[in-house]
């Protein structure tokens, strides 16, 4: 099972990939970094990013339905990825669940012209089952 750093460079192996980051999204904190990040700063990145999951993750609006009527909440996490697009790029955070305190997740920013949104989500999803922390 990967850690952060062989997560990390799996996902600068996906076409299109102009920076990673594993970043806590209590803290605000990288937890790794690779390659370039948004205006140069890997910690402003994974600092205003944070915020972003934060809203995601404590947002009421998104939370977990009633699992079919039977009073009993889905034991997912309230959101799985957020999917941002820019001009030139797409931004994606997938949150990584764990045993302890889901407060992770992966950020990948993926060049527009060069990167495939469908694959990098996908293969996020399966960095994310598979990243050990520690």
């Amino acid at each position: 099972m990967p850690g952060i750093d062989e997560s990390l460079l799996e996902a600068m192996r996906l076409p299109g990939a102009r920076g990673a980051l594993v970043v806590d999204w209590i803290s605000g904190l990288a937890l790794g970094a690779v390659g370039e990040a948004p205006g140069g700063d890997a910690e402003a990145t994974a600092a205003e990013t944070a915020e972003l999951a934060r809203q995601a993750m404590e947002s009421g609006t998104l939370a977990p339905a009633d699992a079919h009527g039977t009073g009993e909440t889905v034991k997912a996490p309230p959101v799985e990825d957020l999917i941002l697009t820019s001009a030139d790029a797409y931004h994606l955070l997938r949150f990584v669940v764990t045993t302890f305190d889901s407060t992770v997740f992966l950020y990948l920013w993926l060049d527009r012209a060069d990167g495939n949104l469908a694959l990098a989500r996908i293969r996020l999803s399966h960095m994310a089952d598979r990243l050990v922390l520690g």
